[in-house]
C-alpha cells in the first residue's frame, strides 16, 4: 500500500499543460530539422559544373532612351593669349680655359687650414693630453704585437695606426685641437682592441 499523496486531477493546472506542450513542440522542431551542424550540399562538387542556371521567364520591358535625363554639357575652354613661351635654355656662363703651362704638383699650394685659436693655457693642456693619449695607444698596440688577430682586430690596428700618424702630423702643424681629438680616438680604439682579446 502506498503512503504518499496521490496526484489529484485538481492539482494539474493549465500552466503545466502549456509548458509541457511547448517543450514537446520545441523538441519536434529540432528533430524535424535534423542536426544543427552544417549540412553537406545536396549536389556533389564534382558534378556542380554540370548545373546550369535557370533564367527568369518574366518579360523585360525595353527602356526608352529618347528621353535623356542628363543635360548635354558643353566644355568651354578659356581663351589663351597668343604669346608663346620660349623653350630655349639659358646661355651657359663662359669659364676661362685652364692654363696649361708647366705647372707641376709641387707648384700647387696646400689649401689653408682653419684651426681654432687656443689660449696658451689651453694649448699646453692639449699638448699634454695628446701625448698621454698617444703613449697609451702605442703601449696598447705594442702589447698586441705577438697575438694572433682576426680580421676585425687587424682592421682596428690599421685604424689606430692611422689615427696616431694623423695626430703626429697635426701636432707638427701646431693644430693641437685636431691632434688631441685624433690621439683620443686612437687611445679609445686601442683600449677596445685590448679588451677584445
Amino acid at each position: 500500500m502506498m503512503k504518499g499523496n496521490p496526484v489529484s486531477p485538481k492539482s494539474f493546472s493549465w500552466r503545466q499543460l502549456a509548458r509541457s506542450s511547448f517543450v514537446v513542440l520545441v523538441c519536434s522542431v529540432i528533430l524535424s530539422n535534423g542536426c544543427s551542424v552544417k549540412r553537406r550540399p545536396s549536389i556533389p562538387w564534382n558534378a556542380a559544373i554540370l548545373v546550369r542556371p535557370t533564367y527568369p521567364t518574366s518579360a523585360v520591358t525595353p527602356v526608352d532612351l529618347s528621353e535623356d535625363p542628363v543635360p548635354d554639357l558643353q566644355l568651354e575652354l578659356p581663351t589663351f593669349p597668343l604669346q608663346l613661351i620660349s623653350t630655349k635654355s639659358p646661355a651657359r656662363p663662359h669659364l676661362p680655359a685652364p692654363v696649361t703651362g708647366g705647372a707641376t704638383d709641387s707648384d700647387k699650394a696646400d689649401p689653408p687650414m682653419i684651426a681654432p685659436q687656443l689660449s696658451p693655457r689651453e694649448t699646453v693642456a692639449a699638448q699634454v693630453q695628446t701625448e698621454e693619449s698617444l703613449n697609451i695607444a702605442e703601449k696598447n698596440l705594442a702589447a698586441m704585437r705577438g697575438e694572433n688577430l682576426n680580421a676585425a682586430q687587424s682592421d682596428l690596428v690599421s685604424k689606430i695606426q692611422g689615427f696616431i700618424k694623423d695626430a703626429r702630423e697635426a701636432a707638427k702643424l701646431l693644430d693641437w685641437t685636431r691632434a688631441r681629438s685624433l690621439s683620443k680616438k686612437a687611445q679609445l680604439l686601442s683600449e677596445e682592441l685590448v679588451g677584445s682579446n
